[in-house]
């Protein structure tokens, strides 16, 4: 998905919606870096990348806070 569609995505979530997203998606990280440790982990780049998305997620709720 491409970074602008998934902003757009992520600004028209409620906190709640985005709060479990962000649950989500820390899991699959915590996944990505346990498979990588047992060399199971094919695409490595997929680890920066949750990385990033836990990133704008945490920017959008922090917006939304202060709004």
């Amino acid at each position: 998905m491409k970074t602008k569609d998934f902003m757009k995505e992520l600004q028209s979530k409620s906190v709640d919606e985005l709060g479990s997203e962000l649950v989500a998606a820390k899991k699959e990280l915590f996944n990505l870096r346990f498979q990588n440790a047992t060399n199971q982990l094919e695409n490595t780049s997929r680890i920066k990348e949750v990385r990033r998305n836990i990133a704008r997620i945490q920017s959008v709720m922090a917006e939304k806070a202060n709004a």
